[in-house]
């Protein structure tokens, strides 16, 4: 059943996504990146595997709002977490808000406890809003960066492991890699994501890319990955996951993935590489020590959620 739409400012109207909105929403979230950070991050890939969602269901888990002529300008999902988006151009007209009273009322529908967000930092406007409304910090993200006017010699890295061998992702990887991301993931994670959903982010994206996504193993069995995407709209690489196995860790594993990456997007003609990692990994000692900068951080927040309020 779908979700009333909330009550809009006059002139804009509400109605859940389908699949051929994709483009259109991918053009709204690129539009609001580039006004808040002066460059674009999503690719469509991401924004067509957070809509194919296990267990989303777009009639009513879904809503894009479009002004008086027909142009999207705005959006809203919620499932298992929820995201709001307002076109820079319709900002401060209550559609944020109108959209996080929609999201609420879903959450509290499908029987959920509480509803999650992220916002980035230097979004003032959005983080004053979601406080008034009684949400509070849960976790830091940051997105880091690597750059590379010369084909990376730094940072210094030491040999390789002893057992340890790198390559580069081949077909027939998939299903190992899946295995070794969970595993990794599920001391933070709070559920493992099913192969279909998980390579959705991965290796089934047109921005996937196996020649920089180098492998490491010992006596043949997977030990460590990182998982990147070539992102042409950006000109960047994006290292989208990089997991080491429990056994393995603090051996220089994960920083010589890490080179190995670095140095297979230079030769592709890349100069930058960026990665997003969050407070509960403990991850980002790690990276600053191999040379990555902070270039922006985002707040997970979090409201708890009571049935009919």
């Amino acid at each position: 059943m779908p979700e009333p739409t909330p009550a809009l400012p006059a002139g804009y109207q509400g109605r859940p996504a389908t699949a051929d909105d994709v483009p259109a929403i991918h053009r709204l979230v690129a539009e609001c990146e580039r006004a808040l950070h002066g460059r674009a991050q999503t690719d469509p890939g991401g924004i067509a595997a957070d809509f194919n969602r296990p267990g989303l269901v777009p009639e009513s888990d879904t809503l894009l709002v479009h002004d008086g002529v027909g142009r999207l300008a705005a959006r809203a999902w919620v499932n298992r977490r929820s995201e709001v988006d307002v076109h820079p151009v319709h900002r401060g007209r209550g559609l944020g808000a109108a959209l996080l009273d929609w999201a609420e009322a879903r959450a509290r529908r499908a029987g959920s406890e509480g509803i999650v967000q992220t916002v980035p930092d230097d979004d003032a406007h959005a983080v004053a809003l979601l406080r008034s409304r009684g949400y509070a910090p849960l976790v830091t993200a940051w997105l880091l960066e690597f750059t590379m006017p010369d084909e990376p010699e730094a940072p210094e890295l030491p040999e390789p492991p002893p057992g340890v061998t790198i390559r580069p992702f081949r077909a027939g990887d998939e299903h190992a890699a899946h295995r070794l991301v969970e595993d990794a993931f599920a001391a933070w994670q709070p559920r493992r994501m099913p192969y279909e959903e998980w390579a959705r982010h991965t290796v089934d994206r047109p921005t996937f890319a196996p020649a920089m996504s180098p492998l490491a193993f010992v006596d043949g069995q997977l030990v460590g990955a990182v998982m990147s995407l070539d992102l042409h709209d950006t000109g960047e690489g994006l290292l989208e996951q990089v997991a080491v196995h429990r056994d393995h860790r603090n051996r220089g594993v994960a920083r010589l993935l890490l080179r190995h990456a670095f140095r297979a997007f230079h030769r592709q003609g890349r100069r930058t590489c960026t990665l997003w990692t969050h407070s509960d990994t403990g991850a980002l000692t790690l990276y600053l020590r191999v040379g990555m900068t902070v270039r922006r951080s985002s707040t997970v927040f979090r409201k708890g959620l009571t049935a009919g309020v």
